[in-house]
């Protein structure tokens, strides 16, 4: 079951109108689709997913509340140039959510999962070559090191890459749960008892396999281009890097020219074509952790166009 996180900030902060064109990059089970599609009687919704069992769902869940809807299966890296193959150079508002969905978590064979065992993979599109398996298996001590210190924040990133390469000495590591075991030989005792000691590795795969961080930039980018005036741009993220990248590109597209700032009248030429509609990140409530833990450490940001 995936419970869809800040389902009724987000939907909110996109400041629906029933006859907009809105783009969920990030479909997964439906959950903020659906809620979505219902407002936009009118309108229309293109929804992006490259997980094909997610689309067979979703498609089902979709069909049921209206046929304003298109679904294309692809990563959103690309979801500029596919509405523009569409014919669509405007859109009302861009939702983002990205957070692994709870039954890539929850099925086993996918391999995101650090409770179950299975084969590693961790492949969100599993048409691709490059798995879970290539990185444990084949990257270098130093470019692991590389990989859980930068996109895991990882403190014992050199420790764990070089119990992997010990152990791979001796044969490949077919499996999460083999995994694990390597991970927590690798750190002390005091690493074990806060939070899982795989939890930071395998977000630091999953990203590595996936090229999150550099899809996330090219996407927020290309959002910002296609979002028309007074239109939104609303981002869910779960770990710190993606934030930052956001924060930081909203803080970029937001900040007037310094030559001008401070003036009484600033020409409205040098205001910039964006603002926040939030200074600070939206965060779960208390009531929604504690049913659904996965919310934990999610952020809201939203940002319009005013020009």
């Amino acid at each position: 079951m995936h419970i869809s996180v800040l389902l009724q900030e987000s939907i909110a902060a996109l400041n629906l109108k029933e006859d907009g064109i809105y783009v969920d990059c990030t479909l997964g089970y439906a959950g903020h689709s659906s809620e979505i599609l219902k407002r936009v009687r009118r309108g229309f919704l293109f929804a992006f997913d490259q997980d094909s069992d997610a689309i067979k769902y979703s498609d089902k869940v979709l069909s049921k509340i209206s046929d304003n809807y298109k679904i294309i299966n692809s990563n959103f890296f690309f979801f500029f140039e596919k509405l523009e193959e569409l014919g669509i150079n405007k859109v009302d508002g861009i939702l983002f959510d990205l957070g692994v969905s709870s039954p890539q978590l929850d099925e086993a064979d996918r391999g995101f999962s650090y409770h179950m065992d299975a084969k590693l993979d961790m492949r969100m599109n599993k048409e691709q070559s490059l798995s879970a398996y290539n990185v444990v298996n084949e990257y270098s001590k130093e470019k692991l090191t590389k990989i859980f210190f930068e996109y895991g924040e990882e403190k014992y990133a050199r420790q764990i890459a070089k119990a992997i390469e010990k152990y791979r000495g001796n044969k490949n590591i077919e499996t999460t749960l083999e995994l694990v075991e390597i991970i927590k030989s690798a750190v002390p005792e005091k690493a074990k008892r806060d939070k899982h000691p795989a939890r930071k590795v395998f977000q630091a795969i999953r990203i590595e396999v996936n090229n999150e961080l550099e899809v996330l930039k090219k996407a927020l980018y290309s959002a910002l281009d296609i979002v028309d005036v007074g239109g939104r741009v609303v981002v869910i993220t779960f770990h710190s890097l993606e934030d930052r990248i956001v924060k930081n590109i909203f803080k970029e597209v937001t900040m007037i020219d310094p030559r001008v700032k401070g003036l009484p009248n600033i020409p409205k030429e040098y205001l910039p074509d964006f603002e926040l509609v939030n200074n600070k990140a939206i965060i779960p409530s208390k009531e929604e952790i504690e049913n659904n833990n996965r919310a934990r450490s999610s952020k809201l940001r939203v940002i319009q166009r005013i020009k």
